[in-house]
């Protein structure tokens, strides 16, 4: 048996191949303002190397149809995907449809399936990268709504009510404040505003040199105080939104998740005591895990729906 995935990443586009008798392969390339699905394909088609997949799934990053075929509505460097029927590009591309899901979603799915989550029923997500991505499941049942857009947007809950406007729509969202995206505006000045936020000397060689800038190099700068405010701030807002989603789905674990997770020892602590302090007094105190590769979060996740998109996109019974 050999599953295709594929993660369409806010800046990388990862290709995962599972097969029985190898394991997990992968491959990823950068996703720099032009994409292209011939791209997707050539390094799909070198990852299989002939072989021929029995399943497909593909993770996006926005709202997904209720049929699970495509994005219902694509903007920045996904806009070539308005309109496209990502299942069956991968019908006519790979010999058989495509399961579609949300990136967040999809990364839940594969830490409830075989990761830091295995076996639980009710369980949020939180993923910090690019932008501010969350899911939520309930007593084993991936939360959707009438219109595929439940648990999926905690992240652009309002913060901040004098917050820049965001993409979105909606002002002073969680991502528009606290994401990679965000960061790298407001050290760059590059708002609608021209703000620009102090930085350290560190920080601000980095600036100087490095593009784009991530939550990482907040967290290695740390020692200057303009990064350990921002850091904190940062934390703050991330809390926030756990807080909204424990209010909200009443989960027993929160998964955290995204690059950042690399300093897993700086983030999680500190997320978790500003959650179990924030909480509604008789809420329950959920257990905080992050994945050991949360790189493979979402090519799991989405293992799991192409061997069997109906079951997994459903409900998580595994």
């Amino acid at each position: 048996m050999v599953e295709l995935a594929i993660d369409l990443g806010g800046t990388a586009v990862k290709i995962g191949v599972f097969a029985s008798d190898r394991g997990v392969e992968t491959a990823e390339f950068p996703v720099d303002g032009g994409f292209h699905l011939d791209r997707v394909a050539e390094a799909a088609d070198a990852l299989l190397a002939g072989r021929r997949p029995q399943g497909v799934a593909i993770a996006v990053p926005g709202i997904v149809d209720r049929a699970g075929r495509g994005l219902l509505a694509a903007h920045g460097k996904y806009a070539a995907l308005r309109d496209v029927d990502l299942s069956e590009w991968s019908h006519s591309t790979f010999g058989v449809g495509a399961a579609v899901e949300n990136d967040a979603r999809a990364a839940l799915l594969g830490e409830l399936a075989s990761g830091s989550a295995t076996g639980e029923r009710d369980a949020v997500l939180i993923t910090l990268g690019t932008g501010i991505g969350t899911a939520a499941v309930i007593d084993g049942h991936v939360l959707r709504g009438a219109h595929g857009h439940a648990g999926v947007l905690s992240g652009h809950v309002t913060v901040d009510l004098d917050g820049s406007r965001c993409p979105c729509g909606n002002l002073g969202c969680a991502e528009a404040l606290a994401s990679t995206w965000a960061l790298d505006r407001d050290l760059r000045g590059d708002g609608s505003d021209g703000h620009r936020v102090a930085v350290g000397p560190e920080l601000q060689r980095r600036v100087a040199t490095a593009s784009p800038l991530g939550i990482r190099d907040l967290i290695e700068t740390r020692q200057e105080p303009e990064s350990a405010a921002m850091l904190d701030r940062y934390l703050r807002i991330w809390g926030a939104v756990i807080v909204t989603q424990c209010h909200a789905f009443d989960p027993s674990v929160v998964v955290v998740t995204g690059g950042v997770l690399r300093a897993r020892d700086v983030v999680l602590p500190a997320l978790a005591e500003y959650v179990h302090e924030h909480l509604w007094s008789s809420s329950f105190r959920p257990r905080f895990v992050t994945p050991d590769e949360p790189e493979l979060s979402v090519l799991r996740g989405l293992a799991a729906i192409a061997l069997d998109p109906e079951t997994t996109r459903d409900a998580n019974d595994a």
